[in-house]
């Protein structure tokens, strides 16, 4: 894939904005499984299911998610789900509306049978009657495909942390943020960020790895698309100069297409 690859047709459904890294992937017809960076995971990691029958967003929603650290399965429709979710245990279901069989909506009923399971539903059906109905029927979260893959992982980590399934302190590198507490610290040292630094670094840990646009840090730290340059990159480089007051450039700026947090290899 390359770093900005506009995908038509069903893939039209949102823009794929980065090079993602390397992760393990197992693939038969419509199951797959991925486990986070580099095929790499741990026990306590998110585990998240991906009900999707296209198959262009099935595997790139699934390694969007293994990308920033989630164990991801994906299957192309609801048959056998009850079995998959007594196998799999998820801790969230990114689930699509309009599946062959049952619909996402039945599926919904299905998921909350059987445990406390966060929910993102996503479809082109844009309709409040449709919203509504996903939403009162049980889902956390309700997104409108097209979209950006960087927002859907954003949403998903939003319902695991209202639901208590993400760690409260992460790390990138050196960098920590204890995001129970709003703290941030570099290598020990304490960082002394305005409430707006800290949430896009939290954002940008969330994204970690992965560039990301300036119009994708306004929508996921302000909640709205209207791009203005001026307020993320006052904010951004604000964040940059006090994360390199205490160690190596960690932000870095990608020419011509956004931002990414990542630490500079040895």
């Amino acid at each position: 894939m390359t770093n900005e690859a506009a995908v038509a047709g069903e893939a039209g459904a949102f823009r794929f904005v980065s090079a993602p890294a390397p992760t393990m992937v197992v693939m038969t017809d419509c199951v797959r499984t991925a486990a986070g960076r580099g095929g790499h995971f741990s026990v306590g990691t998110p585990r998240v299911l991906v009900v999707e029958d296209s198959e262009t967003i099935r595997e790139m929603v699934s390694e969007a998610l293994a990308d920033v650290g989630y164990h991801t399965d994906a299957r192309c429709d609801g048959d056998g789900l009850e079995k998959v979710l007594d196998g799999m245990r998820p801790d969230l279901v990114v689930l699509d509306v309009m599946l062959p069989g049952r619909d996402g909506f039945a599926l919904i009923d299905v998921i909350r049978e059987w445990g406390d399971i966060g929910i993102v539903m996503i479809t082109a059906r844009d309709g409040l009657p449709d919203r509504l109905r996903g939403l009162d029927g049980g889902a956390d979260d309700y997104v409108i495909k097209p979209f950006e893959l960087a927002e859907l992982v954003s949403r998903v980590g939003a319902v695991l942390r209202r639901r208590g399934r993400l760690p409260q302190v992460v790390q990138v590198g050196d960098v920590t943020l204890d995001l129970g507490a709003g703290v941030a610290a570099r290598g020990g040292n304490r960082l002394d960020l305005t409430a707006t630094e800290l949430r896009v670094l939290a954002f940008l840990v969330e994204q970690r790895g992965r560039i990301v646009s300036a119009g994708q840090i306004l929508n996921g730290v302000w909640g709205y698309d209207a791009y203005d340059p001026n307020l993320v990159q006052v904010h951004v480089s604000g964040l940059r100069r006090k994360l390199e007051a205490h160690g190596p450039r960690i932000l870095h700026t990608v020419r011509g297409i956004g931002y990414r947090l990542q630490p500079e290899r040895p």
